[in-house]
């Protein structure tokens, strides 16, 4: 029996060739997916390592409410200082003593556009030995930072800002534009640096002048003499260091700790990737299937024959497995090969768009080997066992037929009824989720979906029945007999078909919903921006570091600008009830934002406040009610609650003057500035703000168009990941209609020389199987469009916590699109199989057997 698999395999390569690819195709998205986080995975903690080489023992300050404190000038305090280094320094076994000043700093680039990613942007002080080079930080070009007006870049960082030695440098820390000269350039290990952020280095003076207090340092990293013990160090060095306020880390604790925050990282983006692979592989199921349930029924003769003979009906189970098997096998073998050029095409793409992952070899572990191997056989290995149990059903004396007859349908009685239960649940549970409001149902909406989508491919042949021939109407009115041929072969076998469509079903129903969805928070969010915002600018920077109080004034007094609105932002306890409180100025913030009242009005004096709908409701706060307010600064205050404000995304839960905010903030800036003008937005008016706010690269000067674009830009990107993602399950179903038709036409060899006979053109015959795929491609798509809007409708609910004004809007041209799509699929897909099918010989066809 398993020389006859073998046989069967070699006899039908080009019939199991497309299954091949679907299994191909899934093992490769597999074992890209594994190999890509493996190869990052590693890289990076190469990089940490190497970053940390030398390192025995790190000392740092402990958090801000024990060892670090931020002071009004926005520096920060801290117990590491030049005395206790010297303490450290004089600990037996200590080698050296490197002092690190460590902050942000934000580079413009040569268009303006600040470099690198947000925190990421590293600022450090050069450290030079005696012959003026850093070991962290090797120099390539030119000399370390020595005064108050200079200043080094990383490679990347200055290949991007088109710098190069003797250049001045714009940068901004948390304030104003600085500037200050190049003067040498400079190659670093530190991840952070490496995966997308920027490097800045200065002399020790100039990094504790913009980060710290002169002679204070945010870490100590202790070097180790040879043969020194490691955690005996530590120990030493965590007895001399102020209790509660430092802490000193073993460089192997800190290695340790690195390796789990890259772990967690690569978690997020590996468990997405699989997810994806997994519809793949799923979508892939059906058409295995369905090549084999073809294959069978082909092949009944035979298997009667083999039943005859002797073939127990085990046999012929073992013996198709292992044909699914052995085609699993090669299929997951080049799909390996193909994940590994996945890998490294997908690690460069994400480089190219600025990921900036660690250089480093692509890592083959034997879990990704033997993980992707298994993923292909046993799921090609299961789609192939229902087919191999009707093989075994076949009954000897069939082989004594003369006539080859279609084999009889079962009924669908019994499956109908599953699929009805299954859907019946899936739906019931998608309605209670309209129920819901909170983002952490979304198992519940993830459970019913699952469901829903399981009972519509249950019920799926018995919906091919009306849907096809509604197809069929409009192919026989447009094309005659062609198309009428082509509705009758889809409903020939509504199992076939039904399975043929769902593979195409599940990719855009997916798509589908992630679409509806995102059109429909995209324009919820432009409400708000339009309905919640009143002013024509909204100002704040990149790094959430505030802007000077000082200067809201300064742009008030622009010539144009009618009314500015600071948003500082404070918050209170009442009991166990944390609360966000935005400070404004009570006088102009009614002509900025937009607060529709329920009841009561704003607030007017430093002891009152109005607060949100939401947190009214959650709360039991009213109008004329008071609260006691703790604030996180240990101060308390009596407040009386003047209105009640519906929701709105630019204020917090409470609105008060900023004259109650100022008291509990250890730095008066403003978070955002809200600008309204005489005559609308306009481009010199905008540059009169930035030039007024300093032109830091920090700055974000955003009028409603920017707003809307940011808030589309994001929702499109998710998008477009989430189309690239499940295109494999698309190409993967498209594969599933060419075999279908392929192996389709050669079941009906026969049939189509007699339809040649009779006088059907070749034109005919094309059309007729072109047509065929149309129809089925259509029903897949249009199945899985209308369960796709029902899913983003029941689940569109859990958005609208977060968004007020969501609410479900339909983008018909995406819609439209995606049936346009599955058109262009069906006439593709038919290419092949109508070509084969055109060129039949007519004498041969009729008698092929």
């Amino acid at each position: 029996m398993l020389r006859t698999a073998l046989r069967n395999v070699l006899a039908h390569k080009a019939r199991l060739m497309m299954t091949a690819l679907a299994v191909l195709l899934g093992v490769a998205f597999v074992a890209g997916t594994l190999i890509f986080s493996d190869t990052v995975g590693e890289a990076v903690k190469k990089a940490s390592e190497k970053n940390l080489d030398g390192v025995a023992v790190s000392v740092q300050a402990l958090p801000p409410e024990n060892g670090t404190d931020t002071g009004k000038d926005g520096k920060r305090t801290t117990l590491l200082d030049e005395k206790l280094a010297d303490k450290v320094r004089a600990l037996p076994g200590v080698e050296s003593v490197r002092r690190d000043v460590t902050g942000t700093a934000t580079l413009a680039g040569p268009d303006g556009i600040p470099i690198g990613n947000g925190w990421q942007n590293l600022a450090a002080n050069f450290q030079p030995d005696k012959g003026g080079d850093d070991a962290r930080y090797p120099l390539l070009r030119g000399r370390g930072p020595a005064a108050d007006d200079e200043i080094a870049l990383d490679q990347a960082t200055a290949r991007t800002a088109r710098l190069k030695v003797g250049d001045a440098v714009r940068f901004a820390t948390d304030g104003p534009v600085l500037t200050k000269r190049l003067v040498g350039i400079v190659s670093t290990d530190n991840p952070r640096v490496t995966t997308g952020g920027s490097l800045a280095l200065f002399d020790t003076a100039t990094a504790q002048k913009l980060y710290l207090h002169p002679g204070q340092y945010d870490e100590l990293v202790v070097g180790a003499a040879p043969g020194a013990d490691q955690q005996a160090l530590t120990a030493k060095v965590r007895e001399i260091l102020p209790k509660d306020r430092a802490q000193a880390t073993s460089g192997s604790e800190l290695a340790a700790e690195q390796s789990r925050m890259v772990t967690a990282q690569n978690k997020a983006l590996s468990q997405t990737l699989l997810v994806f692979a997994g519809i793949a592989l799923f979508v892939g199921i059906f058409i295995i299937a369905n090549t084999f349930t073809m294959l069978i029924s082909q092949r009944s003769r035979e298997i009667a024959l083999l039943r005859a003979v002797g073939a127990s009906r085990r046999q012929v189970v073992r013996s198709v497995l292992a044909e699914a098997a052995l085609l699993g096998l090669v299929s997951s073998v080049v799909g390996f090969a193909l994940g590994a050029g996945i890998a490294v095409g997908l690690r460069a793409v994400l480089d190219a768009n600025g990921a900036g992952f660690p250089d480093g070899p692509v890592i083959i572990s034997p879990a990704a080997v033997l993980s992707s191997l298994a993923v292909g056989v046993v799921v090609t290995v299961l789609a192939a066992w229902l087919p191999s149990r009707k093989a075994a059903k076949i009954a000897p004396v069939e082989a004594l037929n003369t006539v080859e007859a279609p084999p009889a349908m079962r009924s669908l009685v019994i499956r109908n009824s599953l699929g009805a239960l299954v859907t019946g649940a899936g739906v019931a549970v998608m309605l209670y989720v309209t129920t819901l409001k909170s983002s952490d149902d979304l198992p519940i909406a993830m459970l019913g979906s699952m469901l829903t989508m399981t009972g519509v491919i249950i019920l799926a042949p018995l919906l091919s029945r009306p849907l096809v021939s509604l197809a069929g109407l409009v192919t026989t009115r447009l094309f005659g007999i062609g198309g009428k041929l082509a509705k009758q072969n889809a409903l020939r076998n509504p199992r076939r078909t039904a399975a043929t469509g769902s593979a195409l079903m599940i990719g855009l129903t997916l798509i589908t919903g992630m679409t509806v969805v995102g059109n429909s928070a995209q324009q919820a969010m432009d409400k708000m921006t339009a309905n919640g915002l009143k002013a024509d600018y909204k100002i704040g920077t990149s790094t959430f570091t505030g802007l000077d109080a000082a200067l809201s004034k300064k742009v008030a007094d622009l010539p144009g600008v009618e009314a500015v609105a600071p948003l500082r932002n404070a918050s209170f306890w009442t009991g166990d009830t944390y609360t966000n409180l935005t400070g404004t100025d009570l006088a102009t913030v009614g002509r900025t934002v937009q607060l529709d009242f329920t009841s009561g009005s704003p607030a007017h004096a430093a002891d009152e406040i109005a607060v949100s709908r939401t947190a009214a409701k959650e709360k039991g706060w009213h109008t004329g009610g008071t609260l006691d307010a703790r604030f996180d600064d240990k101060k308390t205050a009596k407040l009386k609650i003047t209105g009640v404000y519906e929701d709105n995304p630019l204020v917090n839960s409470a609105l008060g003057a900023t004259s109650l905010v100022d008291p509990h903030m250890t730095q008066v800036k403003n978070d955002e500035l809200l600008v309204k003008t005489r005559n609308g937005a306009s481009e010199e008016l905008e540059k009169q703000i930035r030039h007024t706010l300093g032109d830091s690269p920090l700055l974000k000067v955003q009028d409603h168009a920017d707003l809307r674009k940011e808030n589309a830009g994001q929702i499109d990107t998710v998008l477009y990941v989430v189309y690239g993602l499940l295109g494999m399950a698309i190409v993967i179903a498209v594969v599933g209609v060419v075999n279908t038709l392929a192996m389709s036409v050669f079941e009906r060899t026969r049939e189509i020389g007699m339809l040649r006979a009779i006088g059907l053109a070749r034109a005919g015959i094309k059309q007729m199987v072109r047509l065929e795929s149309v129809v089925i491609s259509l029903f897949g798509a249009v199945l899985g469009t209308g369960v796709g809007v029902f899913l983003s409708w029941a689940g569109g609910n859990l958005v609208s916590q977060g968004l007020p004004t969501y609410e479900l809007l339909l983008p018909w041209g995406r819609l439209g699109l995606f049936l346009l799509l599955a058109l262009v699929v069906g006439v593709l897909a038919a290419l092949w199989p109508a070509r084969r099918a055109a060129r039949l010989n007519m004498l041969e066809a009729i008698g092929a057997q």
